[in-house]
């Protein structure tokens, strides 16, 4: 068989992200795979296994990024690696990240089944902690990996239950033996659904991302003062929560007040005592900002800290903020990009060229070599939630652009 006329098993794909979605299901047709609990062990093992069935060796290191090695005719050479993460959100959708993770174990498969020899090793990884709702930050195994992140550090995050993350490690069995760092890579594609709605509204079947925006994470501590909700007049409180809802409105309006393309979130938030009847003395929260330009972005968190100080002391309270992760943009190798559009366009796929607004694994692994990205719909432009859907024909598409542009870095001396 030329390798030109090689294609995916379309059908076998759907299976293995069925029979992965099985793991972690949730009511509402999602998964609840969280880093490092029971669900996400049974599915590093079905994967694991099924690395195995195709001969490929199989390593994991000491933050349990799994990889899976097929071996080319010049083993020595830096390999082909393509992946992406096995973990979920709470509540998330069946495709984020676990598609990159299936797709590239289907190339491997298709490459196993054709007896094609590559030139160069192929290798298929999972990535520990990408989503980062369990253990803060996100991207955590790549950061390590990339030599990013601390692994003693990255150890020593905790869950809201206090757990470590080298405990939880230890407990499922994937706490490795293979140093975390970085190895020779020739080039590297990660395969994802949009987790928006460009590529549903304009038509297309595969999404080219040029690069990554910058992301920041930030936490916010505040300090009031508890009371009786019945008896303490309004003029005398220093309500907590007050304060933060001032400034999770005055971080929604903070991406227009700076102009460009910007976005600023708070996801997640912890009230105390979380009583109906007494004043909250203390909240927590956090915020997520994206932008392409680092230092607007930085220049909007200043921005943010001066007018949460402001209402901080308006409303009596005390404020803590802390930036406690950033990413600068990640522009993607031209080269890369330019195979992509051309084996969507050589396979007559539908494609347009963006910039990603989500965080992804591959923004570390490309400080390390050539990077690329494949994008494929979200309907509704909806992700990290239940209803997460891309079609299947959608999926067996961005799997084949994959395999074209593997196997052409593959057969590079």
């Amino acid at each position: 068989m030329k390798i030109e006329t090689l294609r995916v098993n379309g059908k076998r794909l759907r299976e293995s992200l069925e029979r992965m979605a099985e793991i972690g299901a949730t009511p509402g047709g999602g998964v609840q795979r969280l880093t490092l609990t029971d669900e996400d062990r049974r599915a590093r093992e079905l994967f694991v296994s099924w690395l195995r069935e195709i001969d490929c060796t199989v390593a994991v290191d000491r933050m349990g990024n799994i990889f899976g090695r097929r071996a080319g005719r010049d083993d020595g050479l830096p390999p082909v690696m393509s992946g992406s993460h096995i973990d979920s959100q709470p509540k998330g959708g069946r495709f984020d990240g676990i598609l990159g993770v299936m797709g590239a174990l289907e190339v491997l498969r298709t490459l196993h089944e054709n007896r094609v020899r590559t030139e160069r090793p192929v290798v298929v990884v999972n990535w520990t902690n990408e989503e980062g709702s369990r253990f803060s930050p996100a991207m955590v195994g790549s950061g390590v990996w990339a030599g990013a992140l601390e692994l003693d550090w990255a150890y020593a995050r905790t869950d809201a239950a206090g757990k470590r993350l080298g405990d939880e490690l230890a407990r499922i069995g994937y706490l490795g033996e293979a140093p975390c760092r970085a190895f020779p890579v020739h080039s590297y594609h990660e395969y994802h659904i949009e987790q928006g709605p460009v590529l549903e509204r304009e038509r297309k079947t595969i999404g080219v991302p040029r690069g990554i925006v910058s992301l920041l994470w930030g936490d916010v501590h505040l300090t009031g003062e508890g009371n009786h909700a019945g008896t303490t007049p309004m003029n005398a409180r220093h309500d907590a929560l007050v304060a933060a809802a001032e400034m999770i409105l005055a971080l929604n309006g903070l991406p227009g007040r700076a102009g460009g393309d910007m976005v600023a979130t708070v996801g997640e938030i912890r009230n105390r005592p979380n009583s109906r009847n007494i004043i909250p003395d203390g909240v927590d929260f956090t915020v997520d900002m994206r932008a392409w330009e680092g230092e607007r972005l930085q220049a909007a968190w200043d921005r943010f800290c001066a007018e949460a100080g402001e209402i901080a002391t308006r409303q009596g309270c005390a404020a803590r903020l802390e930036k406690t992760w950033f990413v600068d943009r990640t522009p993607f190798d031209e080269v890369l990009v330019q195979r992509v559009l051309a084996a969507a366009a050589d396979l007559g796929y539908s494609y347009m060229p963006w910039v990603s607004g989500a965080g992804h694994d591959a923004a570390y692994v490309s400080r390390l070599c050539p990077t690329a990205m494949i994008f494929v719909p979200s309907i509704g432009g909806r992700s990290h939630v239940e209803v997460e859907t891309t079609p299947w024909d959608d999926c067996e598409a961005g799997c084949n652009v994959l395999l074209r542009c593997m196997l052409q870095s593959a057969m590079e001396p």
